[in-house]
């Protein structure tokens, strides 16, 4: 492991379960614009792969839920990571930039939101 490799795995090991959402959310959140950006280009192949790595995210994010403690909250968040994945398959699919956004749209909010909890 060089440097800069050390230094960004300290950098990820080292944050609060709060921060480290928000960093999960940043990426899906970059990765869907770049897919609406590839789409836009044609770019099709290019899409698909930012597509997929936020899926990956959200797929993570919807993993390591705790519904025994998080109750509620995190049912309905199982549930919206669902349909996002859902709605990015739709917008892979469809070519449709508009659901790609709509789904950034609903990420933003839900990044507000930790923000807001951790300070």
């Amino acid at each position: 492991m060089n440097g800069l490799e050390a230094y960004q795995d300290a950098a990820v090991t080292t944050q609060s379960k709060g921060r480290l959402i928000i960093l999960l959310y940043d990426g899906a959140i970059k990765f869907m614009r770049l897919a609406v950006r590839e789409l836009e280009k044609g770019n099709y192949e290019a899409k698909g792969r930012y597509i997929n790595k936020a899926q990956d995210i959200i797929n993570e994010l919807n993993a390591v839920l705790d519904t025994d403690s998080g109750g509620e909250i995190a049912t309905n968040l199982r549930k919206l990571y669902s349909f996002m994945c859902n709605r990015l398959s739709q917008a892979n699919i469809k070519r449709d930039p508009q659901i790609i956004r709509e789904v950034i749209t609903l990420m933003e909010e839900l990044n507000q939101g930790w923000k807001a909890i951790t300070g």
